[in-house]
């Protein structure tokens, strides 16, 4: 079991446009079963856990039911956010706090912490990420979301290519 901070990024490390857009990411040729890819990733997560931009964009772009089987929570202080019928849970508070729920959840799997680079900060502030898998779109947006705005240190593990992304498996050093 792991807690991994799985997402894209752009060249210049932004996971989301100005808007909190991705259709500089949607628009790329991937293999979803390939090396790095998001089917073969998703089979090992048992919990996540998301900010509210994040959700809303699936809310918004993935309307009726929600996409992931496994536990979720979106972590807000307006638990309205929460679609009615999504087995989302909001949760306001330290993630630290939160963690050993999502581990428990987890049933042995991993813990995701989806996009969103604020909360991946928070997980990453509490030393709570083991590991980050990044894959890089070749583009750059110049501002938007950033992918981890906290000064962290990481121990390359692994590189690979899938369709137009570079993708970096980072660890905690040892």
């Amino acid at each position: 079991m792991a807690c991994v901070y799985y997402t894209a990024s752009s060249l210049d490390g932004f996971v989301a446009d100005e808007a909190n857009g991705l259709d500089w990411l949607l628009t790329r040729d991937v293999d979803p079963r390939g090396a790095f890819g998001y089917e073969a990733f998703a089979d090992g997560v048992g919990s996540l856990a998301m900010g509210s931009t994040t959700y809303r964009w699936i809310a918004a772009n993935q309307p009726g039911d929600w996409p992931y089987a496994q536990p979720s929570w979106v972590l807000t202080h307006r638990p309205d956010v929460v679609v009615p019928g999504h087995p989302v849970t909001a949760f306001a508070g330290d993630v630290a706090d939160l963690y050993p729920e999502m581990v428990s959840a987890a049933a042995g799997l991993d813990v995701w912490v989806v996009g969103g680079g604020d909360v991946a900060a928070q997980f990453a502030a509490a030393g709570l990420i083991d590991e980050m898998i990044v894959s890089y779109a070749p583009c750059s947006l110049g501002s938007g979301a950033r992918l981890l705005p906290v000064p962290t240190e990481w121990s390359l593990r692994d590189v690979g290519r899938n369709g137009d992304f570079v993708c970096v498996r980072w660890a905690k050093p040892a």
